[in-house]
């Protein structure tokens, strides 16, 4: 299916009916990671899941967007397809924009579910300062008007180099996306959330790690972490009997 938000031609899956549930993929992704959510679970409810514009089917936005754009696009797409209160689902990227939409209270789910969320800045290693420092020294030397004309083959081998597989893999515009959001920390504004609130956490994720979950956790005043053992940071798609197991239990 297709539907028109914020200019954009947007791909989404609707199954099921009931009561609805809004599912969001994350970086890089599509709405294809939650096939077996949706099928579990649309004899009872109703599942949308749209891919982010750029990503899956979607159109790519012309300009960088940041997270507040994504929060306008989650509620532009919410009413265009007639989803009534639904409940949020977000895996990393997703898990982000639902954060920040639950703590501006623009608008109030009855429940969420975080699945190896991202919003937090990890506190970076000396490895990880070091290279950033590296490639913004190269990228102000190789940008300097005397040889900006003859370095742009460099400064591309530079940011594939610095750069993380997510980011080489993005066109510029999603890359200037990225940065923006990476950069963007919500710690600050995770405790004004209200709602029921699941975590769900694979102890062996690296993109985004468990002691990400247990900060979260922590600010959220009704909100219980389950974690899964040898799980990475698709913990739902590695050990989905598990997850889902645990899905079902919170939705009641």
């Amino acid at each position: 299916m297709n539907v028109n938000v914020k200019g954009l031609n947007i791909n989404y899956e609707d199954v099921g009916s009931g009561d609805g549930i809004l599912l969001l993929h994350g970086w890089g992704s599509s709405n294809q990671v939650y096939k077996g959510i949706m099928n579990l679970m649309k004899d009872k409810y109703r599942l949308v899941a749209p891919d982010f514009p750029g990503c899956g089917a979607s159109e790519t936005m012309s300009t960088p967007w940041t997270l507040d754009d994504y929060v306008d696009f989650v509620l532009e797409f919410i009413e265009k397809v007639n989803l009534i209160n639904p409940i949020l689902v977000g895996h990393s990227h997703g898990g982000r924009v639902i954060l920040k939409i639950a703590a501006d209270k623009k608008f109030l789910p009855p429940k969420i579910i975080l699945l190896d969320s991202a919003g937090l800045i990890p506190v970076k290693t000396f490895k990880q300062k070091f290279r950033a420092k590296s490639f913004k020294f190269i990228k102000t030397v190789l940008t300097l008007p005397i040889i900006k004309n003859f370095s742009g083959k460099l400064l591309d081998k530079a940011r594939k180099h610095y750069g993380s597989a997510d980011y080489n893999a993005a066109p510029p515009v999603l890359r200037q996306t990225l940065v923006s959001l990476v950069n963007t920390d919500l710690r600050d504004i995770i405790h004004n959330i209200e709602c029921p609130t699941l975590l769900i956490w694979g102890d062996k994720d690296t993109a985004t790690p468990l002691s990400d979950a247990k900060i979260i956790e922590s600010l959220i005043k009704d909100c219980g972490l389950c974690v899964i053992e040898g799980a990475g940071h698709f913990a739902f798609c590695e050990q989905p009997l598990r997850a889902n197991a645990i899905i079902k239990s919170f939705l009641g």
